[in-house]
């Protein structure tokens, strides 16, 4: 599984401590200094579920900056997609993705759901 985070983010740091209690092998991948791709994140969005805005970082300085909350709705799924991709800071995180799934956010039941034992 991929793993992606934010070092200095608490809750990132949580969501480590809850794999690596449960022994569950992951790549970590600091979403600061290895931006998802535009690709990576429609897979991800595809095989979530989740509703795109699911995908941005809401409470973080660079989406309350670029005014996202007004943007957002007048924006294309692609419009949408290509702006992720530009910082890594605008993605929510932790992001979890196997062959199977993407879940964004951590969410210990959530994620206990969709990990196979």
């Amino acid at each position: 599984m991929l793993f992606l985070w934010y070092p200095k983010c608490t809750t990132c740091q949580k969501a480590k401590k809850w794999l690596d209690e449960r022994g569950i092998p992951y790549e970590a991948r600091d979403i600061k200094l290895q931006n998802p791709t535009e690709a990576e994140l429609r897979e991800w969005f595809q095989k979530s579920g989740l509703p795109l805005k699911r995908f941005f970082n809401t409470s973080g300085l660079q989406y309350r900056a670029l005014a996202l909350k007004d943007k957002l709705p007048d924006m294309t799924q692609e419009e949408q997609l290509r702006l992720l991709a530009t910082d890594g800071m605008l993605v929510k995180r932790p992001i979890l993705v196997s062959e199977n799934f993407a879940v964004a956010g951590f969410k210990p039941a959530e994620w206990a759901e969709k990990i196979p034992k």
